[in-house]
């Protein structure tokens, strides 16, 4: 098994950006590696609770994953199982961690996807992530969102 962990600094709180990685409404504006649309975004942000994700990339194909809340501290941390629907990808369950600290200009977020199968999968999903995360980071510049 292998992990990736990734570092952003996001120009807004952690309250914010808190908000926009554990809710259905947040998750609709940044999830997926290019500007496609998400499809579906259901979520339940606490301990237990369910979430669902389906998009479109700009080639057309769709991916959807979903998985449980582990672990829900607002506005610290949050850890999520990640599991691939239909056998896309890894069919693996593996693990999403985000840790959100405040700085000065927002709030720095670690973002770790562990248990993945092999460096295969740590490639494939560090390029979606990376998207992602620019899109989330994307969403909070220049004052577009407080």
């Amino acid at each position: 098994m292998t992990s990736l962990t990734l570092v952003r600094r996001i120009k807004a709180r952690p309250e914010i950006v808190f908000d926009a990685v554990t809710t259905a409404e947040g998750i609709a504006q940044w999830w997926g590696p290019d500007a496609g649309p998400v499809l579906i975004a259901e979520a339940d942000p606490r301990k237990g609770g369910r979430y669902r994700v389906r998009f479109r990339m700009l080639d057309d194909t769709e991916h959807e994953s979903s998985g449980e809340f582990l672990e829900v501290v607002r506005p610290e941390r949050v850890v999520m199982s990640w599991r691939w629907e239909g056998g896309m990808e890894d069919p693996n369950e593996s693990r999403v961690e985000m840790v959100l600290r405040p700085i000065p200009e927002g709030t720095e977020i670690t973002f770790t996807h562990s248990l993945l199968r092999d460096d295969e999968s740590r490639r494939t999903h560090q390029e979606g992530w990376t998207g992602s995360l620019d899109k989330l980071e994307a969403r909070f510049v220049a004052g577009r969102v407080a």
